[in-house]
């Protein structure tokens, strides 16, 4: 079990932990990686979209990296090379959060052989996972990218998965992106759910890979939504797919589920006056606003991104539906499910009320402004 994430019961198969800005510094959770990785016996593959690290850290998981290939395990890394969002119009089109061109670059600092390390592209489709898979046996994956702004200044999930089915699923994934190099080639397969514990209880557990599974689960997300009977809680950078939003509207008027939430508002922002450019997406405009207003969401007033500044994004990927939570790499939009992300369903209530818990100690901070990060 990694130090820093959190096991409920000794016999429990899923931990977990909610980082936030000025919460714990990269060198902390760079620790919390280093034990996870250190562990491997025999393989580890890392997927990850931003990997922008300061010296110290990365000259830890550089020992680590470089201790593990010399103790014989198989390291391989994949990271993204397509061309980054900069601005308002690239997040919504390309469905991810501004991140500056030049940082696959960075993967560099970890140290390793070119020979393990491959670079995805995509024709307007990015390699947004932030996973490893350990010995084919357990999986850390999240919301988290591997930068200091990532881990100290934003809000992140992560999960650890000790389950062979649920690594295979992501060694597969893994595999895919590996042996084709490119984006679109991944997750086009149907997955099946495994049982794991949280809590001391049995929690059923899935993941589903875009871009093979994209249309699926956009879908599969407003269903669950459209579906639910008493609580939505919403702790995500954005919620812009057109399905989600008109399953949040349908539930408003039907005003039985509780509905509420923290997003980024800076970046929603950002959309949605690209949006007010467009006549045919004034719906979408006021369904926003709507949502924000009567669910009282609490958006986090971000730093505006920009090239070589600090960064504070609410980076957060989550959906409460009753006792369900939704989690992973994959915002809740139309571009995303062109991207290579990953989304984890977890059935738990325990694990749900800590991601509410999350959510509500986020929106408390910041409902009356951002502080600015440090």
């Amino acid at each position: 079990m990694s130090r820093g994430l959190v096991r409920v019961a000794d016999d429990d198969t899923i931990a977990y932990r909610f980082i936030g800005q000025d919460r714990q510094r990269p060198m902390e959770v760079a620790g919390w990686l280093a034990d996870f990785m250190g562990q491997a016996k025999e393989s580890l593959d890392l997927a990850f979209y931003d990997v922008h690290i300061s010296a110290q850290p990365a000259l830890f998981l550089r020992r680590v990296l470089s201790a593990r290939v010399a103790a014989g395990v198989r390291v391989r890394l994949v990271y993204d090379a397509g061309d980054k969002p900069q601005g308002p119009d690239d997040v919504d089109r390309r469905g991810s959060e501004p991140v500056a061109r030049s940082d696959h670059r960075r993967v560099e600092e970890l140290g390793l052989p070119p020979r393990v390390i491959r670079a995805i592209g995509g024709r307007g489709a990015l390699m947004h996972h932030k996973y490893i898979v350990r010995d084919r046996q357990t999986v850390w994956t999240g919301s988290m990218n591997l930068s200091d702004d990532s881990m100290a200044r934003m809000e992140n999930t992560i999960l650890t998965l000790d389950d062979p089915h649920i690594a295979s699923l992501y060694t597969r994934d893994f595999v895919q992106l590996w042996g084709t190099s490119r984006v679109v080639m991944s997750g086009n397969f149907t997955t099946h759910p495994a049982s794991l514990r949280f809590d001391g209880q049995a929690a059923l557990a899935d993941v589903d890979f875009t871009p093979g599974r994209g249309r699926e689960i956009n879908a599969l997300v407003a269903e669950r939504v459209a579906s639910a009977q008493e609580r939505i809680v919403l702790a995500t950078m954005l919620f812009t797919s057109s399905r989600l939003l008109r399953a949040l509207l349908t539930q408003l008027d039907r005003g039985v589920v509780t509905i509420s939430g923290t997003y980024d508002k800076t970046q929603m922002d950002g959309v949605l006056n690209q949006w007010r450019e467009m006549p045919e997406l004034a719906w979408k405009v006021e369904a926003v606003e709507r949502i924000v207003r009567e669910a009282r969401l609490v958006g986090k007033e971000s730093v505006p991104y920009s090239p070589g500044r600090v960064h504070n994004f609410f980076h957060n990927k989550s959906i409460v539906i009753d006792d369900m939570v939704l989690t992973g790499s994959h915002n809740f939009s139309h571009a995303a499910q062109a991207n290579a992300e990953n989304l984890v369903t977890v059935h738990s209530r325990s694990l749900a009320d800590r991601m509410i818990a999350f959510a509500t100690q986020v929106a408390d901070r910041y409902r009356d402004g951002t502080p600015p990060p440090r």
